[in-house]
């Protein structure tokens, strides 16, 4: 078994939609970011990767190339669930948490576990995805952007064929 920590920061930014988990949640601001900015699933995909030690996002999705300009996000997770299929490696859960002080993300929690469940192919019950605020301090606080950030298990799965990076 391995765990990885992932972190992620995107600030808001007018015209553009907001996405966590790869649910769209209404909402006057959206992230700004190369790719659609969906911090959450940007966090998750750091742990897995974190700790199957495959590197980072940036590595494998770097900002400085085009293919990944407003792409959505699930193409990461999607991609790194193959990477970790492919070394040798399976979920075991995912918790995550979303940092903002606006908006109000609980009526879309159970939405957003159902996206990353379906991305990642793993039952709803071992996704965890939580919200909370900063009581008004710092970025998040002035409501100048969101944080995530995510803890992801793996475990050896010996059925699959291990192959390098």
């Amino acid at each position: 078994m391995r765990i990885g920590a992932g972190y992620d920061v995107h600030a808001f930014v007018p015209n553009r939609p907001l996405i966590l988990g790869g649910v769209t949640i209404p909402h006057t601001m959206g992230l700004d970011g190369h790719s659609d900015a969906d911090a959450l699933i940007h966090a998750i995909t750091d742990a897995l990767l974190g700790a199957a030690a495959l590197g980072d996002i940036g590595r494998h999705f770097p900002s400085s190339d085009e293919r990944w300009k407003n792409a959505p996000s699930s193409v990461f997770l999607r991609h790194t669930l193959h990477l970790l299929q492919t070394n040798g490696w399976r979920i075991g859960n995912i918790d995550a948490v979303i940092i903002a002080e606006t908006p109000k993300l609980s009526p879309f929690i159970d939405a957003m576990r159902q996206s990353l469940a379906e991305i990642l192919q793993m039952p709803l019950q071992d996704i965890s995805v939580k919200a909370t605020t900063t009581d008004g301090l710092g970025f998040t606080g002035r409501k100048e952007g969101i944080a995530c950030s995510a803890v992801a298990l793996i475990e050896s799965n010996p059925s699959s064929t291990v192959q390098s990076d």
